[in-house]
This record gives C-alpha cells, sequence and structure tokens, in this order.
C-alpha cells in the first residue's frame, strides 16, 4: 500500500505541467496541442501555428498561456460557492439619491407597464421619500393611499429599484405624494456607458473568407457594435474586413461570436516593437450575438440606461 502511495506521489511530481513557459511555444509550426489562457480561453487550436517570434511576444505579453489538452485533464470540478446567509441590505444612504432624482413609478400589481416619471422632493428622517405626482400623458396618475407601488431610482452612477407603500396623497401647499421608507433595494445592471473596458482574446483571419485564422489579438475596449483589437502587427487598412472570433462570458451566458469586421481606423505603435490597435467595427451579428454583446456590455457599464428615452 505504502509503495503504491509513493508511486502515486511521484508521479503527480513528475506530471507535465500545463503553464507554458515561452521557449516551450514553436514559432512557424503547426501547433501539437490548443494553446488556452488561464481562464479556459481558446487562444491558438490545435494545428494553428505563430506566425513570428513577436507574435509569441504579444502572446505571453498580454495572456497566460496553458496547454489546453493538459489544462483538460488536470481541471477538477469545483463545488458552487457557498452564498453568505446574509448579505449586507442597501440602504437609502446607498443609493446617493438627491433632490430632484428622476424615478419611475408604476403599482406593483403591473408588472411589465410602464413606469411613469416624477421626482424626489424631500427625504423624512425616517427615509419616507417625498415625490412629485406621478404623471400618465401629461396628468396626474391616479394613485391610492396604502398601494404599494414599484419603483426604478437614477442615482449618480447606477440605477436601483423597490418597492415602497403610499402613505399619503398631499394637495396643500401643493400636489405631492408620500412614500414609506424603500423595502428591499435592487441594484439594476442596465447601464448607459457606450464603451467598457475588457481583456478578450480574439482570434483573427487577414481575409474575409475561410475556416483558419491568422493570428491572435487583445480586446481591451468594446461596445455593442465594435471593439479597439490590438496585435502585434498591423493587420489591414482602413475600410478593409477581416474575421474574428472570441467568446463572451457573462453570469448566466457563455456566447462564441465568429463575425466580420470593417477596420475603422489603424494606429500604429511608436516603435516596430510595439502593438498596433485598430478600431473595428462588427457586422453579420445574428440576434443572439448582439444580446450577447449588449449583455456583455451592459454588465460593465459604469452608468445606467434609462427605462425610457422620454425620460430625460
Amino acid at each position: 500500500m505504502d509503495d503504491s502511495v509513493e508511486e502515486h506521489a511521484e508521479k503527480a511530481s513528475s506530471a507535465p505541467s500545463p503553464v507554458l513557459t515561452r521557449d516551450a511555444v514553436p514559432v512557424g509550426t503547426p501547433l501539437e496541442w490548443p494553446i488556452v489562457d488561464a481562464d479556459g480561453s481558446l487562444l491558438f487550436a490545435r494545428g494553428a501555428a505563430l506566425a513570428s517570434t513577436a507574435e509569441r511576444t504579444f502572446l505571453f505579453a498580454h495572456f497566460h498561456p496553458h496547454r489546453g489538452d493538459l489544462l483538460d485533464e488536470l481541471a477538477q470540478p469545483q463545488p458552487p460557492a457557498a452564498k453568505a446567509d446574509h448579505e449586507t441590505p442597501l440602504t437609502l444612504k446607498d443609493m446617493h439619491l438627491e433632490i430632484g432624482a428622476l424615478i419611475g413609478v408604476r403599482s406593483q400589481l403591473g408588472s411589465g407597464a410602464p413606469m411613469h416619471p416624477c421626482r424626489i422632493i424631500g427625504f423624512a428622517p425616517n427615509h419616507a421619500l417625498f415625490v412629485t405626482p406621478p404623471l400618465q400623458d401629461g396628468r396626474k396618475l391616479d394613485l391610492r393611499a396604502g398601494e404599494n407601488i414599484e419603483i426604478v431610482a437614477i442615482a449618480s452612477h447606477a440605477v436601483f429599484r423597490f418597492v415602497c407603500t403610499i402613505e399619503a396623497i398631499c394637495r396643500a401647499p401643493f400636489d405631492y405624494v408620500v412614500l414609506s421608507r424603500p423595502g428591499v433595494i435592487r441594484r439594476l445592471r442596465e447601464r448607459k456607458s457606450i464603451r467598457v473596458r475588457a481583456h478578450l482574446p480574439v482570434r483573427f483571419g487577414i481575409r474575409e473568407s475561410g475556416d483558419t485564422y491568422d493570428g491572435l489579438g487583445l480586446a481591451k475596449s468594446i461596445s455593442a457594435l465594435g471593439m479597439s483589437l490590438t496585435s502585434s502587427w498591423a493587420l489591414g487598412a482602413v475600410g478593409e474586413r477581416l474575421r474574428i472570433a472570441f467568446r463572451l462570458k457573462c453570469t448566466d451566458t457563455d456566447t462564441r461570436i465568429e463575425t466580420t469586421a470593417v477596420i475603422r481606423n489603424v494606429q500604429k505603435g511608436n516603435t516596430p516593437d510595439e502593438p498596433t490597435t485598430h478600431g473595428l467595427e462588427l457586422d453579420q451579428l445574428d440576434t443572439t450575438q448582439q444580446m450577447a454583446m449588449k449583455v456583455f456590455v451592459f454588465d460593465r457599464q459604469d452608468d445606467v440606461l434609462y427605462w425610457s428615452n422620454s425620460l430625460k
């Protein structure tokens, strides 16, 4: 029994590491195994070849190359992370709402109904809210004391959703509504920044058609319709098209995207060793891919997307 344990330990210690060194990655020779990043994202498929030592330098400068075959063999399923029994609830103070902040109101019974705009005009010591009467088509919304309403509040850096009870509808000295202290406050994921930072491996093909890819780039920023792609060499001129492939991983989705992109601008480095940055506009995205792009961007933006373009 002891011998088998020792043999097992010896085999484990002599097992090849999935982590690649620069010398272990050939240049100009088809790879015998796929290269992946530390998170498993595919960087080079089995049989692909790095075009130059500059591309290999780029690979190790921006990623953490692993042998994909060994990473698959050594990877062990991880137990789901235990959730905290009690997450710290958000409070009115956490939302950083200010006098004049825009909010949207609808009946809690009317899920899916449009939000009606109004504004915060005051706060009470007990965290009750004073708001202007919500409007519907320019007229005051019909509200009743004791009714629960759903609220979406636009703060300076995020959008929040919560429920309040209407405590009073007042007519003097002017029309206003008194709302109870907010119930459970939830931060929404929707945001409105156009472009977000990213660190995505992107395989590219110089020709607009084909089944193989010529190299690897890094997307450092991304929008719903484009990206900023950095590579070790210039991939083409403005107006030319590339084939690109990458994966977008969000909380609930993992989408592979293969499409073409138009080069809108090219910024070469100051020296031959510096990478080139390309502004790409993606085209030919199907519905699923478009949704994946939007979810990825919305999930990482600092600001929020208003629920209605009519609210300013």
